[in-house]
């Protein structure tokens, strides 16, 4: 059996949901309507917008932008200048009157010394000495033998006595004489080792030939010391002159060292304002002593009177100034000085100079009025006006940006510049 497939909805109802979709699809379409007019002023609204805004951007580049730069090289030539100048310790201004400058001491020590080896040499000698007992065995008289009286000792070796001596007699005890003595200080007839002989007995070789001879006599109980002869290492007056030119140097070199380190850049030193005091020297040893090496000390002391870069300058400015006409100026980077030295005196702390400068001096511009006289000129008739100014050498003339075709109403837009190199 077939079956029969019949619509859920009834015919009413589908009529119904027809007519729902046209009204649907009418409201649809009214609204994409709607908003394509709404688009459309939108666009419109922006383009407004943007017209609006290019129109300031170019008002502000138009009134903002512009701008006249002009190089200018003013009349110029260099002259030279000369003056008396005074640095003086005492002032602590300028004294434009008396030419007259502040000064400032600065001072500083130095003590160096070196140890040097001894280049000179000597022999050396000494001769050997001691105490002998001599004996008077001869009486009971005294005896007295003169200074220099001469001992020879059993070796053979010669010594004398140092000054004039009596030798006491002997006397008797139980019939037998018994010798007088005294002890003497004898030296070596020569210098050397070979005299520092041990104990030995001396005859005097004066008493020779006579019944004294025998009967006088030394003895001596300990060694003969002190007797040498050899060649030693000793101070020259060269050594000490060479020492004290090596150091004399050296102290003076970091004395000028240390006086520059210690003045700050803000100061002009002078070679010609430094002084050096003579150094003061010590040695410890003398000419002629024996020594393998001896150590040298100099001091020395060194001063200078400086000055104020800056004040030199507000010196020669004002000096240069007052030797020019009010309608000139100084190019004060073109300053160029130079001192000569008149007189110096460290004691009173004064400097006399001559001071030669040279500097570049130029015309006045007044820029103020120069400014007035420009505004609104073209370029052609910038550059002519430029030309046949009385005070002005050379110039340049320069527009920006491109569109501008005169100089602006605006000083600020006006920009002048001086060439004066």
């Amino acid at each position: 059996m077939v079956k029969k497939i019949f619509d859920i909805l009834p015919p009413d109802k589908i009529e119904k949901i027809e007519v729902i979709e046209e009204e649907d699809s009418e409201k649809k379409q009214e609204i994409e309507s709607f908003l394509l007019e709404v688009d459309s002023s939108s666009l419109n609204a922006r383009r407004i917008v943007l017209c609006f805004i290019l129109i300031l951007i170019g008002a502000f580049c138009y009134f903002y932008f512009p701008k006249a730069t002009i190089v200018i090289s003013p009349e110029s030539e260099i002259l030279s200048f000369e003056t008396d100048l005074i640095i003086d310790k005492n002032l602590n201004n300028i004294d434009y009157s008396s030419l007259a400058i502040p000064g400032k001491f600065h001072t500083v020590e130095k003590i160096i010394f070196e140890e040097f080896q001894a280049t000179d040499t000597a022999l050396k000698e000494s001769k050997a000495s001691g105490v002998i007992r001599v004996y008077n065995t001869y009486s009971t008289s005294s005896q007295t033998l003169v200074v220099n009286t001469r001992f020879m000792s059993t070796e053979g070796k010669l010594f004398r006595t140092t000054k004039r001596i009596t030798v006491p007699g002997g006397h008797y005890e139980k019939g037998e004489l018994v010798p007088g003595f005294l002890d003497v200080q004898i030296i070596a007839d020569q210098p050397g080792e070979d005299f520092n002989i041990g104990p030995s007995t001396f005859s005097i070789p004066g008493l020779a030939g006579t019944a004294r001879y025998t009967f006088f006599y030394g003895k001596s109980f300990q060694s003969m010391f002190g007797g040498f002869k050899r060649e030693v290492s000793q101070v020259s007056q060269k050594d000490l002159d060479e020492a004290e030119k090596s150091l004399e140097k050296r102290v003076i070199d970091e004395c000028l060292i240390e006086l520059n380190e210690k003045i700050s850049s803000e100061y002009i030193l002078l070679e010609q304002a430094t002084e050096t005091k003579t150094p003061v020297i010590f040695s410890s040893v003398a000419v002629g002593e024996e020594a393998d090496k001896f150590t040298f000390r100099i001091k020395a002391e060194s001063s200078a009177l400086v000055f104020r870069d800056e004040d030199v300058k507000d010196f020669i400015i004002d000096f240069i100034s007052s030797q020019i006409s009010t309608d000139k100026k100084i190019y004060q980077e073109s300053l160029d000085l130079n001192y000569d030295l008149i007189d110096i005196d460290f004691d009173s702390g004064k400097i006399k100079f001559d001071l030669k400068a040279t500097a570049k001096i130029y015309s006045d511009i007044n820029e103020i009025n120069l400014k007035q006289d420009l505004k609104g000129k073209s370029l052609d008739a910038t550059e002519f006006y430029l030309k046949n100014y009385p005070q002005i050498e050379t110039s340049s003339v320069q527009f920006w940006p491109f569109w501008v075709k005169n100089v602006p109403q605006n000083d600020e837009k006006i920009k002048l510049e001086l060439n004066l190199d």
